[in-house]
Parts: structure tokens; sequence; C-alpha cells
């Protein structure tokens, strides 16, 4: 399961690379989703690499932020009993294991939003013109994906 991040804006962004974000529902800077890995979404995620933060993610930080920033429609936040409710898991962390497992889909839990909007990070980016093995924030992350992802929550 990837989580990836947009951190950078739409100015002098090439079409076909804007074509690519908005498909990975990428509209706006610090927003989130989460993706299966297979060859479609590296392609994408290959192709707007230079804009985007990317990392495999495990099932606490994917928790973790369902817990912070999940939102339903109308704007309520997503919470345990709602899972309880929708789904046969009875809270938000049973629902991150078997999410990051590939048993269930966030489309399957009725009007939850799949963007999630991230606050910027604690004490700031590490430099949004430089990769991760340049010492900034862009590019692949591996596993460190979730430090990021708790300095946005």
């Amino acid at each position: 399961m990837y989580a990836v991040i947009r951190v950078r804006g739409s100015v002098a962004v090439r079409g076909s690379i804007a074509d690519t974000l908005k498909m990975l529902r990428l509209h706006k800077v610090n927003h989130c989703v989460f993706l299966p890995e297979n060859d479609v979404y590296k392609g994408m995620i290959q192709k707007s690499k230079d804009y985007i933060a990317y990392g495999t993610v495990d099932a606490e930080a994917v928790a973790e932020i369902l817990e912070s920033r999940g939102r339903l429609e109308g704007g309520e936040r997503l919470t345990d009993q709602y899972i309880a409710e929708t789904t046969s898991y009875k809270t938000i962390k049973e629902f991150a294991e078997a999410f990051v497992e590939g048993k269930i889909a966030i489309k399957d839990v009725p009007a939850m939003k799949p963007v999630f909007r991230l606050h910027p990070p604690r004490k700031g980016h590490a430099g949004l013109k430089r990769t991760v093995q340049q010492g900034g924030v862009l590019g692949n992350h591996g596993e460190d994906i979730a430090v990021l992802l708790h300095k946005m929550r």
C-alpha cells in the first residue's frame, strides 16, 4: 500500500503531469491518498515523482491518518462507531489493518472521502526542490513516509 502526498503546487506543471495528478486525486498541496501497489499506479507515481512524496505505509500509520483526518460527506469525522455500523470491523485500527492487507477498500465505507487533507508538516519541510536522497522531501521515502505522515497529521 502506497501513501502519496502532494507537496508542490500547480504553477508551471506540464499538462501530462497535471493530468496524472488529477487522476491520482491530488488536486491541492498537502492532500494524501492511499493506493494499492500495482503497475498502473507505480507508473503514475513515477511520472509525477517531482511533485509528490510517497512510500509504503503500514497499518499503524494508516490508522493514525484515518483517526485524525478521516472525513465523511458533510465534513463529519470518521469514528469507531461509524466504522462498526457500516463495516464488519469494530474499530478504525482493525479497518486499517484489513485495508493495508487489501481485504477492503475505502470506497467500501459509505460516504467516506478518499482524499485526506493534511496539515503542513510540523517544523516544516526539509526542502521542496530536493529529493529524499538529497536531503529534501520529494520522491520515494520508502517506509519512512510514516514519519512525514506523523508530522502532517
